[in-house]
């Protein structure tokens, strides 16, 4: 406490403020406004000598022992109303206020009366509510105990792993096994826990397992991206439970243990040769554990649950398809490669990074989290390419409606020997359109050449080989072996010429004999 007596002695003396306040151990400003409101009351050192400091305290502050009167709100009727769905204390606390306003009462601050809360349901014990509003949670974990089926091959046991989503409020649980826990398995069983409930929580809170949830910790949740999708198809929120927090999840702990002997071991003494015949007899003992009696109040969890149902958002169309991602780079051809099949993205995205969302049927294009590109998904022989004519450079889209009789076309007008050469390009494939490259290639080398080289690079190639390739056509238009041609007489070729390419005559060593 402030030795206001102290202060006033000093000052007395003449002493300057910041030596009393060090000697007082207290502020500058708490003296100075001590013998501000010494001077207002016209007190003095004579005056208050013998006076108690506590005395000088009231005398010099008495507001100080006027304390506000605040309404302590009814907090039994708090817990009651946290009970129901969307209520939450800050709406408790603003309709607290209201109340205080028209009686002409002080109400606590937001602060104080959380804690205040926070403090009855300690005492009471109260903790069933937080977590039990209708539709507002759905709680997920993987059993600890695991079933069997044989495999009907080698008669070994096959391990099967038990999934078990439970709506707190009511306590109806959806169990189904799996031959894994990889995120697949962890997806698809959440989409069939809704589709069984019939409806969505608003709030869904799994364990922390990797396929679920990447990272958690006191200042940082990290979702898995595929599970981020699923809450967001089906408009919920991942709230993972917390780190070492059993009771964020008592409800589902304490129903896997009541699934692990109302089901499982019930199972125990049972063959399953399949896991089809396994989800066969869990579902039978679900509706079991579902439609028992409870022990300490009437109903059942199936009765119970068709009170909460209304509460459940709505499901969507169309259930939510497990996507994969995966990370490929744009290539010099504005198509990108994936599961050994080529999927075309915009021709400006050429070298970047982009991310790829494959799922059963569609493949989605993502660069900095915009979607660039969708695709039907590819199966079959590897190598095939999915084009949009959109994403091409505008000098590649204006060949993009060439076919087999347009390319015969344009060789015809340039002339027979390329006619040729271009029926030889798509007739040597088994599949016409793997010739359309080289053909395409013929065609630009007139635009480089001009077409009247074209064709006597044509015809000279046909007088070596009745097989001609796009390499030996360049070649020769680039050495200038056309121009040559034009001015000799082309040889004559046999039959086996025609059929084998081209072979030395006599005539070429007789002139090496001369």
């Amino acid at each position: 406490m402030t030795n206001y007596r102290e202060i006033l002695r000093l000052g007395d003396l003449g002493i300057n403020k910041q030596d009393i306040a060090t000697a007082c151990e207290c502020s500058r400003n708490t003296v100075a406004s001590v013998l501000k409101r010494a001077a207002y009351c016209k007190l003095t050192w004579k005056h208050v000598q013998d006076w108690s400091n506590k005395e000088l305290s009231e005398k010099l502050f008495p507001s100080n022992l006027v304390k506000a009167s605040y309404k302590m709100p009814d907090y039994e009727y708090v817990h009651r109303e946290m009970a129901r769905s969307g209520v939450t204390l800050s709406l408790l606390w603003v309709e607290y206020c209201d109340q205080c306003r028209e009686a002409g009462e002080i109400p606590y601050k937001s602060t104080q009366f959380n804690k205040y809360y926070s403090d009855y349901v300690r005492k009471t014990k109260a903790t069933m509510h937080l977590n039990h509003k209708p539709g507002e949670v759905m709680e997920v974990d993987w059993a600890g105990q695991n079933a069997f089926i044989i495999d009907t091959d080698t008669g070994e046991l096959i391990k099967a792993y038990v999934f078990v989503a439970v709506l707190p409020y009511c306590g109806y649980a959806y169990v189904e096994a799996f031959l894994a826990q990889d995120q697949e398995c962890w997806i698809t069983a959440h989409v069939n826990a809704y589709q069984y409930f019939g409806g969505v929580s608003r709030i869904l809170t799994p364990d922390n397992l990797k396929t679920g949830i990447t990272k958690v910790s006191r200042s940082e949740t990290v979702i898995n991206k595929t599970y981020q999708e699923l809450a967001e198809h089906y408009g919920t929120a991942v709230i993972p439970a917390r780190v070492r927090s059993p009771r964020d999840k008592a409800t589902v702990e304490g129903s896997v243990g009541i699934v692990s002997t109302w089901v499982l071991a019930a199972l125990r003494n049972q063959q399953f040769l399949s896991l089809y015949e396994l989800n066969e007899a869990i579902r039978e003992k679900l509706i079991e554990f579902n439609n028992k009696p409870f022990q300490k109040k009437d109903g059942s969890r199936a009765i119970a649950f068709e009170e909460e149902k209304p509460f459940l958002l709505s499901l969507p169309d169309r259930p939510y398809e497990l996507a994969t991602w995966k990370v490929a780079t744009v290539q010099y051809n504005y198509h990108i490669s994936t599961d050994l099949q080529n999927y075309s993205c915009p021709y400006e995205y050429i070298k970047q990074k982009v991310n790829v969302r494959l799922t059963k049927n569609v493949v989605e294009i993502f660069f900095d989290s915009n979607r660039i590109a969708s695709h039907p998904r590819l199966y079959g022989r590897p190598g095939q390419y999915s084009t949009n004519a959109d994403h091409m450079p505008p000098d590649h889209q204006k060949y993009l409606t060439w076919d087999s009789e347009r390319f015969i076309s344009w060789a015809i007008k340039t002339g027979e020997n390329t006619t040729a050469v271009v029926r030889y390009f798509l007739s040597s494939h088994k599949v016409e359109q793997q010739g359309y490259k080289s053909c395409m290639a013929l065609l630009k080398l007139a635009d480089k050449y001009s077409a009247q080289r074209l064709e006597a690079a044509c015809a000279r190639t046909l007088s070596y080989t009745a097989r001609p390739s796009l390499k030996s056509v360049q070649a020769i238009l680039k050495s200038g072996q056309d121009k040559l041609f034009e001015r000799e007489p082309a040889p004559e070729t046999t039959s086996a010429a025609s059929q084998y390419g081209f072979t030395r005559g006599a005539e070429y060593y007789k002139r090496r004999n001369d």
